[in-house]
């Protein structure tokens, strides 16, 4: 078995225990605080701020996470080419996986974040299956290069295109595979863009291969409190929760979001009594949240 086989598998046997994992806070918000200009690349980062990127990590590390996510949300070669740097995949994707693996104390997770890849698959876009294929195998085998123990692939709208991100994984690495896709509410209920429901987000990603499906980002604890019931009415497969904090509004002119750690920490109890195994914030979120909820969960 190699190294990452091994990793990933004492992922997953952590999961199996019937332990739960406690994951880290927002990336984007995070380094936008600490200097990210607008229109900046987050991934580049891990080489021209290494230290900062490492430091982002280590917070969230000592605030409690389990598993803290890698800064390459953007780290396709579509979206790494809108800002000129389609050429260095590998190299940023492999710095993020060991910049957080550099912080993680024993006995803790590194997951690489895929985010979509800003193209939609033939016919409604001009990407092939394979092409896509073949991007999402690049990145997260430079993920698995640096250290990771899992991928993330998440803020998903397309099952199709997360799917295909599912089967890179699988076929071009050993790490766990988490799958959450992202929803908004409507009349209706909630749908991802494309039209999927939480229901058949579920079922599809865990038929596809995913070790761990779930939801992330779009939404505030308790919308996530009612996507996670739905999605775990539909599998009994490990599932993630990522909540943003709260819906972001404008005051004094800067972005703020309003779900305060005290607010949402004790609705993550309600996460963990419907079932839901690996806890943590997507925007908005900080060190101060993951750390309410470790204390809230683990007393």
């Amino acid at each position: 078995m190699s190294s990452a086989q091994s990793a990933g598998k004492t992922f997953l046997d952590r999961l199996a225990t019937g332990d739960f994992i406690i994951s880290d806070g927002a990336t984007g918000t995070w380094l936008q605080s600490h200097g990210l200009e607008p229109g900046g690349c987050p991934e580049e980062m891990n080489a021209s701020r290494p230290d900062l990127i490492r430091q982002m990590a280590r917070e969230y590390f000592d605030a409690g996470s389990d598993m803290a996510l890698t800064a390459s949300f953007g780290g396709s070669k579509f979206m790494l080419g809108k800002y000129g740097y389609a050429n260095r995949v590998r190299e940023l994707n492999r710095l993020a996986a060991e910049h957080a693996r550099s912080q993680a104390p024993p006995g803790r997770f590194v997951a690489g974040s895929v985010g979509p890849t800003g193209e939609f698959i033939e016919p409604l876009g001009t990407v092939s299956e394979a092409e896509m294929l073949d991007a999402f195998a690049e990145q997260i085998a430079a993920l698995e290069e640096g250290g990771a123990d899992a991928v993330v692939i998440e803020t998903m709208f397309a099952l199709e295109e997360s799917k295909l991100a599912v089967k890179a994984a699988k076929e071009n690495t050993g790490l766990a595979v988490i799958a959450t896709m992202t929803f908004d509410k409507g009349p209706r209920g909630f749908f991802t863009m494309m039209g999927a429901t939480p229901e058949q987000s579920a079922r599809e990603l865990a038929d596809a291969g995913a070790d761990v499906v779930g939801a992330n980002c779009g939404n505030g604890i308790e919308a996530m409190l009612d996507i996670a019931r739905q999605m775990r009415a539909a599998t009994g497969a490990p599932m993630l929760i990522h909540s943003n904090a709260g819906i972001p509004g404008i005051r004094q002119g800067q972005i703020v979001y309003p779900e305060t750690p005290e607010f949402m920490a004790p609705r993550f109890r309600e996460l963990a009594e419907m079932g839901v195994n690996i806890f943590g914030g997507c925007c908005g979120t900080t060190p101060r949240h993951i750390r309410a909820i470790s204390d809230t969960l683990r007393g």
